[in-house]
């Protein structure tokens, strides 16, 4: 009997053919297996039973990093004689996924540590189970010849495991040791090389034990890296990178550190210490050493685990915990060559710890929330991404969708397969729009992929909108679909989640350019794959200032006093907000709201979480996107039951009352906590109008987890069908899905 198999999904770069190999010698077949463009491919003979037990454990039992998306099988009429892997094959059509970068395996671990192993010490070392992949590589397929691995031929040792079929470097195009590979080199300030490999590291641990402040090389590239429980540092970071409160990561030494500083579930410590190693947001432990410049005024810390070999050697000598956050300037990409940071951080860093293998593909750190057991991702990146979606129906042009401006990704579409960029950032500057077009054009460069339609935001300002164009304007021929903000949200999850029947969509986020042309953000949509109508939305009001009203709340506040009170009442309003106004700015911010000059209306749930953080004088001015959210949810307090009222009139969420409640209230706590419950009760009440629809919650406003919490409870007791997005960011990361589905039905 003679099988032919094909493969599909992340089976490239993952040991998938020494898998086959050894499956197939295990059960006594012959025959080959090769991968191509399109994925594996593998033709058997053999006993009919040995050949099925095969299938099934081909299927069932993949390599730890694979990702079967499908698998197909013919009949064969060939005979073999023995088994062989055979070289790749080139395919004008690439459809395999790019993997992502793996943190290091335990197999590794030991080897660095192990005297009598060739890589004892080695801060590279990776295995067919671990280590770069994305962040290398120029082209499909993943073979050495493209990466940037390219330039390091292999030593005889290396050579003998990579070819070897029974040994897990066997085809692992990244691996090489200090004889061979890249290797790691410590800089001062001014460029001086002052040590490399080990001593390199060692130096580079007590430069930290010291309280220096590092640039250190990752996978996707660089962290500036100090001592955690180094106020000193701390606040020399916070001060260059004009980043007074806003949270920075911590890295552990391992799991049981950690155990030391904040609080996790055994889900938690599954992720934490998953081959993805991305950053979780936990509950932090009070009585530990971190500085309290770490995460000011808020409850949770990001935490992660060392995904490198590097990490684990440097913090052989490290005591204390570290902040590990992306290198870059504000509103910039992430740095990935010594280059730059010597261009661009020479005044913050005292030390590079570098290491010669280029980063092709920047790639920042994964983060994660568990909420009610279920994962929430706040940014899809290393470990994670490029994300592969397989659908049920194909698409008959390939598309390219470009996102949106905050938070962005773009998706390429083709046969019945979605794949995803990972997290891009905001595109603010003119480093990320490069970055983002850059990694667009590296993408259609790895697939070989030309569109034939091209979907973005309906923002004309956005800049992943001014891209659409600017390719349209390049190929006349190429179509170009605009698709709303929020619908792209509730299309994300029905594409994440099969859904092909109509559902009640809430999607709460901070905007998105809406039909109307003012700025939408409080929507509730009864929606289908098909189509949507803007069933309930928030009461519109007036973003003084436009964009600064974004980055001061106390703006969108003084907004909706304007809404409920006469200039003279709120003059007389005995409220300590009103303290971070002059009196004559209140004036002045009342002409625009008159005569509606530069003050667009909004429906936003995310500019209400704004004001309401302001009207009760927790934050005035935010430094960063979704900082109001995060202090009313650190005073949140479960024990408050009563909430806020409200009105429903003519489909619009009337919340005037609830202005005029906050006012009287004294304790914050009291105003987050019964403004939380509010926003809930709005959800269920709207829920119950619609008993029979499933319901979908998406948009940036749903990574509360407080207030997702409650939502889950409650509609869990009402056994109403719920959906967030999971693979998929709830917020804007997921509006190129989006976007692409959209085209898949229209």
């Amino acid at each position: 009997m003679s099988k032919k198999i094909r493969v599909y999904g992340t089976v490239q770069g993952v040991g998938f053919r020494p898998f086959v190999y050894n499956l197939a010698i295990k059960y006594n077949l012959y025959g080959y297996v090769n991968n191509d463009s399109l994925g594996i491919n593998i033709e058997v003979s053999g006993k009919t039973n040995d050949i099925s037990i095969f299938l099934k454990e081909l299927k069932n039992n993949p390599p730890p990093l694979a990702v079967i998306e499908d698998i197909k099988v013919e009949n064969s009429n060939k005979q073999f004689f023995e088994f062989k892997i055979e070289n790749s094959n080139s395919f004008d059509n690439k459809t395999t996924t790019i993997p992502s970068d793996i943190a290091i395996c335990k197999d590794c671990i030991d080897d660095i540590f192990d005297k009598n192993n060739f890589r004892y010490n080695y801060s590279l070392t990776n295995c067919t189970n671990c280590g770069p992949r994305y962040s290398i590589i120029k082209t499909i397929p993943y073979d050495r010849k493209n990466t940037s691995l390219k330039d390091f031929p292999l030593c005889k040792k290396c050579q003998n495991e990579f070819e070897n079929p029974t040994n897990r470097r066997y085809h692992a195009q990244a691996i090489s040791c200090e004889e061979c590979g890249p290797t790691t080199f410590l800089y001062d300030s001014k460029q001086t090389l002052i040590a490399s490999k080990i001593d390199a590291i060692n130096l580079a641990s007590s430069y930290i034990n010291d309280g220096k402040i590092l640039a250190i090389k990752s996978m996707g590239g660089f962290h500036i890296v100090c001592d955690a429980t180094n106020d000193k540092s701390i606040i020399k970071l916070r001060e260059f990178k004009k980043r007074a409160i806003k949270p920075f990561a911590i890295m552990f030494k391992d799991i049981n550190n950690l155990k030391n500083y904040a609080v996790y579930s055994n889900l938690e410590e599954n992720i934490l210490t998953s081959k993805e190693r991305p950053i979780v947001l936990l509950e932090k432990k009070y009585n530990q050493n971190l500085s309290n410049f770490v995460a000011p005024n808020i409850k949770k810390i990001g935490c992660f685990l060392p995904n490198s070999a590097l990490h684990y050697l440097l913090f052989i000598n490290l005591p204390n915990p570290i902040i590990a956050t992306s290198a870059n300037l504000k509103g910039e990409s992430i740095i990935t060559t010594k280059e730059d940071i010597f261009l661009k951080l020479n005044n913050l860093v005292d030390f590079v710890l570098d290491y010669n293998r280029e980063i092709l593909n920047s790639c920042d750190d994964s983060i994660i929330q568990v909420v009610n057991e279920k994962i929430i991702k706040l940014r899809n990146s290393r470990g994670y991404a490029p994300s592969s979606l397989k659908i049920d129906t194909k698409f008959n042009k390939k598309i390219l969708s470009l996102g949106a401006n905050q938070k962005s990704t773009f998706s390429i579409a083709f046969d019945n397969k979605i794949i995803t960029s990972l997290y891009l950032g905001d595109l603010d500057s003119i480093s990320s729009i490069e970055n983002y077009k850059k990694t667009v054009e590296n993408f259609l460069s790895f697939y070989d992929f030309i569109p034939e339609i091209i979907v973005c935001d309906k923002h004309p300002k956005y800049e992943s909108t001014k891209f659409a164009f600017e390719l349209k304007d390049r190929n006349p021929n190429l179509k170009l679909v605009q698709i709303q903000h929020h619908y792209a949200h509730v299309l994300a999850v029905l594409a994440e989640k099969s859904i092909n029947e109509d559902v009640l969509a809430f999607v709460f986020d901070g905007t998105g350019y809406g039909d109307d042309k003012n700025i939408w953000g409080g929507e509730v949509f009864i929606a289908n794959k098909k189509d949507y109508k803007r069933a309930y939305h928030l009461k519109y009001f007036k973003l003084l200032g436009g964009e600064f009203a974004i980055k001061e709340p106390k703006r969108v506040a003084l907004s909706l006093l304007f809404d409920n009170f006469t200039l003279e009442e709120i003059l007389n309003l005995p409220l300590d907000f009103l303290n971070s106004f002059e009196k004559s700015e209140i004036k002045t911010l009342y002409t625009l709201w008159q005569k509606n000059l530069n003050s667009p209306l909004s429906s936003s749930f995310g500019r209400l979480f704004d004001a309401v953080c302001s009207l009760a004088n927790i934050l005035h001015i935010q430094e960063y996107e979704g900082q109001t959210g995060l202090y009313i949810e650190n005073l949140y307090d479960k024990n408050i039951k009563e909430l806020y009222s409200y009105e429903i009139i003519n489909n619009s969420i009337d919340f005037s009352k609830m202005i005029k409640e906050i006012l009287k209230e004294k304790d914050k706590k009291i105003v987050a906590s019964k403004f939380i419950n509010t926003v809930a009760n709005i959800v269920l009440d709207i829920s119950n109008r619609h008993k029979e629809m499933p319901i979908i919650l998406c948009g940036g406003v749903f990574q509360n987890k407080t207030l997702v919490e409650i939502l889950l409870k409650e509609f869990h007791k009402m056994n109403r069908k719920i959906y967030l997005g999971e693979k998929y960011s709830p917020n804007d990361e997921s509006i190129s899905l989006g976007q692409v589905y959209f085209q898949l039905q229209n």
